[in-house]
């Protein structure tokens, strides 16, 4: 009898961990890139003729292209409001700022079970105003990332230590030691790997806000004058085009992880970027002139680039030309990690990932205040 009882535990103690790995298992990871300062015209896909992006393309192909996201018009009002599913004149007190009683979504996954992590740029301190806790580097932790590694945490910019070549790093607690032969993009992007590779078993979170494209418009490592250190912080627009290709590139690294590590099939990865592009950027579209409106609510200012990528729940590549505003993101994680939503104007669009009947938003509206630029 006490041997008939022992098995018995044991086959309920197999049969609740069998289940558990089941149920981690069919959650799905969940990747957010989100480029900076790239709008909607400057993707090949997209219509442009001035640059170069075949992964982004790629995306489109095997996932959904959307043709009307929008952001705010400038960095940290679009980082806000995605980072927390509310609108700017609920939470947008300062540019660079976040405030630190304030639930990301990366308080969402990590009180739900899953790992997370931000590489990037952060500037979410206030470290312009020298806000309270602004020097604090464990902010990341407060907002619900287990680890991260980002340029413009706790530190200011700097002339000497820019993002691109030698930059200023911050990881998980530490100021990296770097020269003019590191290139930001690649720290960071080689962490976001790292983190996807230790994490293969497990559900992850990753938020990559990425470095790449903003000014300084400097080579990268792929372009021929990198070859000339002393170059290597020129700034010139005829760099963008390159910054765009590498942008691509590290994209491309990434999925290719996902590829080897067989997780691409169970991860909704999704790439946005966070406004207009730069006003000194005239790039061509389908034949046609376009000047970046980063900063103005006009259409070069808010239309961004949107693609997503969830091989599982996607059974047929095509264009949605769906409204989706960055309050909608975080609606989103919400109905995937099927939990209770918070008062949001923001509107889920999972149904239309996995096919479903998707009641589309009608209109967006969006409240912008710069404070920023004197």
């Amino acid at each position: 009898m006490s041997i008939l009882k022992n098995s018995f535990f044991l086959l309920i103690t197999i049969a609740f961990f069998s289940c558990q790995n089941i149920l981690e298992s069919s959650r799905p990871n969940v990747i957010l890139i989100m480029a900076d300062d790239i709008g909607y015209e400057c993707i090949g896909v997209n219509g442009s003729n001035s640059y170069i992006t075949p992964v982004l393309d790629s995306l489109s192909n095997h996932g959904i292209r959307f043709t009307n996201a929008y952001s705010q018009p400038l960095c940290t009002p679009s980082r806000v409001k995605i980072m927390t599913g509310k609108p700017n004149y609920e939470n947008y007190e300062y540019f660079g700022y976040l405030g630190s009683d304030r639930k990301t979504f990366g308080n969402l996954f990590k009180d739900n079970g899953y790992n997370t992590a931000v590489v990037g740029k952060w500037q979410l301190n206030g470290l312009s105003y020298k806000l309270k806790d602004h020097k604090k580097m464990s902010k990341p932790l407060d907002f619900g990332f287990d680890e991260y590694s980002l340029w413009q945490l706790s530190h200011p910019r700097d002339s000497n230590k820019e993002r691109f070549a030698n930059p200023k790093i911050e990881q998980n607690g530490k100021i990296l030691e770097t020269n003019i032969s590191d290139y930001g993009p690649d720290i960071v992007s080689n962490y976001a790997i790292d983190f996807i590779r230790r994490n293969r078993d497990n559900p992850f979170f990753l938020y990559y806000p990425m470095i790449l494209v903003h000014d300084p418009f400097s080579p990268t490592p792929d372009s021929e004058i990198w070859k000339e250190e002393s170059k290597r912080n020129i700034n010139d627009t005829k760099y963008y085009s390159d910054m765009i290709t590498y942008m691509d590139k590290i994209i491309g690294k990434i999925i290719n992880e996902l590829k080897e590590n067989s997780i691409l099939e169970n991860t909704l990865l999704i790439f946005i970027g966070d406004n207009g592009t730069h006003p000194n950027i005239i790039s061509i579209n389908n034949g046609q002139e376009i000047k970046g409106a980063k900063g103005n609510t006009i259409k070069y200012g808010t239309n961004v680039p949107m693609f997503v990528n969830w091989n599982s729940q996607i059974n047929k590549s095509f264009t949605s030309h769906s409204l989706i505003g960055f309050e909608d993101f975080y609606t989103t994680f919400e109905d995937i990690l099927k939990v209770s939503k918070i008062k949001s104007s923001g509107i889920s669009f999972l149904n239309l990932l996995n096919g479903k009947d998707f009641n589309e938003r009608k209109v967006l509206n969006s409240y912008y205040d710069s404070r920023w630029g004197g």
